[in-house]
């Protein structure tokens, strides 16, 4: 019955070792990085710009969406 009391307890500890074995039996992975190179931006081009047309919302319509 006192091991019913403590589950919670005994499932953290089990959590614990059982974690705590995963890092300790895993063998670490080299890490690749490719050589690629860097991006450059062609200056030959002209930035591309965005025009918005459309009109402000009056006081009287903004209510209206309200």
């Amino acid at each position: 019955m006192n091991a019913l009391k403590h589950m919670e307890a005994i499932f953290v500890v089990v959590a614990a070792v059982a974690l705590g074995w995963a890092f300790a039996t895993t063998e670490p992975k080299a890490i690749e990085v490719a050589a690629d190179p860097v991006v450059t931006v062609q200056a030959d081009q002209p930035m591309p710009v965005v025009t918005i047309a459309a009109k402000r919302l009056t006081a009287a319509e903004k209510a209206a969406l309200i």
